[in-house]
């Protein structure tokens, strides 16, 4: 337990360091909470003086006076307790943005390792969901906790002031109060850890469901994944009722104790009043009833704002883990060359998606400028692992990869992949315009050069066809569009950036019959003059190849051209052919 405790006061530390640019915002808003405690403490004595002074005696005139007293003291507070709110909500939205725009920016940099055993609802989860509740921590939590003590403690003094005697009864309930409180804030942090995974947990299901919809229709699996879900709700709902219990449990245990109080203190109070030794007055009973509950009311308003600031800590915790992630490629490169001829080398390549188990050893492979290769085998044979390799997805194990004689670890990542075009089977179009798609908001692109390379590769007349043309909003993941139009604007997208080393990863495998003719068009064009891998398992596009490479379990089988790969007794490419050639004469 006093491992966490001392843990929640560096996480508080940490968090608080983000306040540290907003100085100014948070001096106005300490200023404004001690300004309301001390209203507060005056408004009250000033009905004490009204009880003592103008009711008993009935001087009316004078009790007009101190009502207009206590009615402008009213009116400070009020002001104050609004600057207040204000405050707190602006600097927790500020405190928020910054560390929403950091998260966000060390999301962008993981390596695709992390995103492989990370779940995409999780991620979002803690992007948003815990980013609010962060927010909460300022405009409900912490502040209003700092200034809930400040007024305690401004009444306690009063009390101490006023009379000892009074005080004592106070003091006699306030640590069944405290004990009743921290039980209540232990429990009340168990709860909120469970709520927050749930939540996580509800999200990340949900999320991956209406992405896999099609799946789950076609295979008929509705009813099992209403069960699942029914399941995870049911975690979910039992979490949050878990702090309903505790909320029930507390909540009426205070307003006992409080009063109790007020009881005591009429019983007590009153029967010193009159008495010639005693100071006690009815206005003090009042004054003191009125303090007691301004000392209670908090106190069971910080346990609730407790609850608000600890759900806010535990999800500042899971942003603060994500951001100490290291796990993300070292861009240490600076270097930058002039141009890239496109000669590419990897040299005695180790690499492993996990430790016991390698995609590459001592792999070696040349692709020469403006070469035309082609890489066939099996799934699983290490494939996509060369480009996921070459455009540093991924880091190597050992080896070197080399682009015109230039490690790409002495290359900057931004210019590497600057300098390679990649189009993959499944295209990824953002919610938003044809144009902005293939551009990407670069701003060194502008339409007439959009027109004028869709023109090239034949792209055009079917964007022009569409309603709003190059202003046609796509959709979440391009769904108004077919597979084949989605791969025309992606090898659009990889034309325009001008890059002179080409990747097609199973780039025709989704075309239908009506854009096939337009998508062979668009290759023929886009990989001119570049160096092109080419990755697919449809043999007949790779035909023309300069070269053709054959991998089977991360090694090196045969490479050569189709005719010479098609001499070859028994060999591994020649099996390939005939197989899918069969195939083909079978379907027709």
């Amino acid at each position: 337990m006093s491992e966490n405790k001392k843990f929640n006061i560096k996480l508080f530390r940490r968090l608080l360091k983000y306040v540290y640019p907003y100085k100014i915002n948070f001096i106005f808003l300490i200023t404004a909470a001690i300004s309301i405690s001390v209203f507060s403490i005056v408004n009250q004595y000033l009905l004490k003086i009204a009880v003592d002074k103008y009711i008993t005696p009935k001087d009316y005139e004078g009790l007009i006076f101190i009502i207009s007293l206590m009615f402008g003291v009213l009116l400070f507070k009020v002001s104050f307790q609004f600057l207040f709110v204000f405050l707190a909500n602006i600097l927790g939205q500020k405190v928020v943005y910054d560390i929403r725009i950091k998260l966000f920016r060390r999301i962008i940099s993981f390596k695709m390792s992390y995103y492989d055993r990370s779940s995409v609802g999780r991620l979002v989860t803690r992007s948003v969901n815990d980013m609010e509740t962060i927010a909460s921590i300022f405009s409900q939590g912490l502040f209003m906790i700092i200034s809930d003590l400040l007024l305690m403690f401004s009444v306690l003094v009063v009390m101490l002031i006023l009379s000892i005697k009074l005080s004592l009864i106070i003091f006699l309930i306030l640590p069944f109060i405290l004990i009743a409180t921290r039980l209540f804030q232990r429990a009340m942090k168990t709860a909120f850890n469970q709520v927050r995974n749930e939540v996580a947990n509800l999200n990340s299901f949900v999320q991956e469901r209406i992405s896999g919809m099609k799946e789950i229709q076609i295979f008929n699996r509705e009813s099992i994944e209403k069960s699942n879900f029914i399941k995870i709700n049911e975690k979910h709902k039992n979490a949050w009722l878990k702090t309903v219990w505790y909320n029930s449990i507390f909540f009426p245990v205070a307003e006992i104790s409080t009063s109790i109080t007020i009881g005591l203190l009429v019983w007590y109070g009153g029967g010193l009043v009159g008495f010639s030794d005693s100071s006690i007055t009815i206005g003090t009973i009042f004054l003191f009833i009125q303090l007691s509950q301004m000392l209670f009311r908090p106190l069971r308003q910080i346990a609730d704002k407790f609850n608000t600031l600890q759900m806010g800590m535990v999800a500042a915790n899971r942003i603060f883990n994500i951001l100490d992630t290291n796990d993300f490629i070292s861009d240490t490169g600076n270097l930058k060359l002039k141009k890239i001829n496109g000669n590419v080398i990897f040299k005695n390549v180790d690499f492993s998606y996990e430790p016991k188990n390698s995609v590459f050893k001592k792999f070696n492979l040349t692709i020469k400028s403006g070469e035309k290769i082609a890489i066939v085998g099996s799934t699983g044979s290490g494939k996509t692992t060369i480009i996921n390799l070459l455009l540093r997805f991924y880091e190597i194990n050992g080896g070197d990869i080399l682009i015109d004689g230039k490690s790409i670890r002495e290359l900057s990542i931004k210019f590497l992949r600057s300098q390679i075009s990649l189009v993959t089977q499944n295209i990824f179009l953002f919610a938003d315009s044809i144009y902005n798609n293939i551009v990407l908001y670069n701003k060194n692109i502008n339409k007439a050069n959009v027109i004028s390379a869709a023109k090239e590769i034949g792209v055009h007349n079917f964007v022009k066809k569409l309603p709003g043309s190059y202003n046609y909003n796509v959709k979440e993941r391009g769904v108004m569009l077919s597979e084949g139009q989605k791969q025309l604007i992606s090898f659009l997208r990889a034309y325009i950036s001008d890059s002179n080393i080409l990747i097609l990863d199973e780039a025709t495998s989704s075309i239908d019959t009506k854009t096939e003719k337009l998508i062979q068009f668009a290759i023929s064009k886009i990989i001119q003059n570049k160096t092109s891998i080419i990755i697919a398992h449809r043999l007949s596009t790779i035909l023309n190849s300069d070269k053709i490479i054959v991998l089977d379990k991360g090694e090196i089988k045969e490479m050569g051209s189709h005719d010479d790969l098609m001499k070859i007794k028994d060999g591994h490419y020649k099996k390939l052919f005939e197989l899918q050639y069969q195939k083909t004469e079978l379907v027709s």
